[in-house]
Parts: C-alpha cells; sequence; structure tokens
C-alpha cells in the first residue's frame, strides 16, 4: 500500500482513502448527469475516472456528456482538493472494449464475451476467452467456445477485459 501526506490537515492517507474520497465527491455529480461511475482508479498523481451510461441505456456516453461530466469533475475536486499534492485527472468512457476489475463489472457484462489472464494456472490455463454466463460476489462463470464452463474466482485475476466481437453486415 502506498501512502502520500495530505494536505489536507496533514494526516496521513491511503491511495484507497483518497479514492473512496473522490468517489463520494463526484457521486452527486453522476446522479445529477445519469451517470454512473464505471471505474476510478488513483495511482502515482493521476486520477483515472471512468464514466458511463446506466446499464441498458440505449446508446453510450457522448462527447458533449463525456465534457460536461469532466468540467463538473474538475471544478468539485478544485473545491474540496481531496487528492494530496498535483495530479492529472483523466476523465473517459469504458469504450468498446472494457477493462473488468470489479464484481460489478463482470455482473454488467453478463452475455458479452472476455478475455481473461490469470494470476497464476487454473485447470491447465493461464489464458481463458468466453462468454461470461453468470457473476456473483466471489467468482464467475465463462463459457469457452468449445462449451465447456470455467468458474473463475475474481482473486485469481491479472487482467480481464470484455472483447468486441465485430458482426457482419447483410
Amino acid at each position: 500500500m502506498t501512502w502520500q501526506m495530505s494536505i489536507n490537515g496533514g494526516e496521513l492517507m491511503s491511495e484507497n482513502q483518497v479514492s473512496q474520497r473522490i468517489e463520494a465527491l463526484i457521486a452527486p455529480v453522476m446522479t445529477d448527469l445519469g451517470l454512473e461511475l464505471y471505474d476510478l482508479e488513483y495511482n502515482g498523481g493521476i486520477v483515472k475516472i471512468t464514466v458511463d451510461t446506466p446499464p441498458g441505456s440505449p446508446g453510450g456516453i457522448d462527447v458533449d456528456q463525456l465534457s460536461r461530466c469532466t468540467r463538473l469533475i474538475s471544478r468539485e475536486l478544485d473545491h474540496d482538493d481531496p487528492v494530496p499534492g498535483h495530479y492529472t485527472l483523466e476523465v473517459s468512457s469504458p469504450g468498446l472494449e472494457r477493462n473488468l476489475r470489479l464484481p460489478r463489472h463482470f455482473q454488467r457484462e453478463v452475455g458479452k464475451t472476455a478475455a481473461v489472464r490469470l494470476s497464476d494456472v487454473l485447470n491447465g490455463e493461464r489464458r481463458l476467452t468466453g462468454v461470461i454466463e453468470s457473476a456473483g460476489v466471489e467468482t464467475f462463470l465463462l463459457r469457452l467456445a468449445n462449451g465447456e464452463e470455467r468458474v473463475v474466482p475474481y482473486d485469481r485475476i491479472d487482467r480481464a477485459k470484455t472483447v468486441f466481437v465485430w458482426q457482419a453486415q447483410p
């Protein structure tokens, strides 16, 4: 765990505590805009915020929404100053191929194809690609192209992302 010295009061705060504070500050902005916080990472002076439309919404976030969201988040962070020292703010949409880091990411993407790299070998495999059939609190079920299924614990994942499948146009 990395520790940073906070300017606000001089207390020591972990990167996780800073992330939680940022999340609490921007939650009302997300609600007001009708958007969802997809992911938030704070590491080494970089605040990466990924926003999206709620699940089931037609289409994704557009450039105007993203621009407005960025301005409002920046204003909120400038006002409260939750990040110690200088930092870079990056606000983006998750895009077509989304990083999957949290159980809620997998739950949101049930029915989609995902590529998963495991931190160590599981059932003789380290890389898996398949359709996310279901996702729980500690594991998710992946159906491989050959029809076999794998139960994958989240704590065994090194990296995972959705895979955009191009459909031929008739």
